[in-house]
């Protein structure tokens, strides 16, 4: 384990190895076919990608206008490696999202689950606090300890959300 920088905890510097160590896994055992994509998603998004693209399709489309002899006036050849070569490309490009899109959704059901323990366990926090100030007899009406004690149900703030939005 490394030391945490200034500000960070050993905690949180632990925490955020171990999820490094897993997407490491992840991406290992991911199939060679999610790799493979991956790779000339990579490849393609970068700029030797547009480079390449720029000195090939340059070149033929400046050999075919000027030079000698002319070996496709119609560039139909070009035209249909381009229409080819964006097809493969799009679909590599819809796995790769596809893949990020499910690693996603994984990530927010557990943003989501560790959200609803911690609300849960900080209404009964709650709870506890207001029964050690009424041993004390310190008057909790400062605050809404009954909201606070409330545990909060998804299904009902989903509804909620949802029939927000139609509204």
């Amino acid at each position: 384990m490394t030391s945490a920088p200034p500000g960070i905890t050993a905690t949180l510097t632990e925490n955020i190895e171990r999820l490094a160590e897993r997407r490491r896994r992840e991406v290992a055992a991911a199939p060679l076919s999610d790799r493979l994509a991956d790779r000339i998603t990579g490849f393609t998004g970068s700029m030797v990608f547009v480079v390449l693209h720029l000195i090939l399709f340059g070149g033929w489309i400046g050999w075919n206008l000027y030079g000698s002899p002319k070996f496709d006036p119609s560039f139909v050849v070009l035209a249909m490696i381009a229409s080819v070569e964006a097809i493969f490309l799009s679909t590599f490009v819809l796995i790769s999202q596809n893949r990020q899109a499910a690693a996603a959704d994984t990530r927010a059901d557990l943003d989501l689950h560790i959200n609803l323990l911690a609300e849960h366990e900080l209404s009964k926090l709650a709870d506890l606090v207001a029964r050690i100030a009424e041993k004390l007899e310190i008057d909790p009406r400062s605050i809404d300890m009954d909201e606070v004690r409330c545990d909060v149900e998804p299904e009902r703030v989903l509804d909620a959300l949802e029939h927000q939005e139609k509204a």
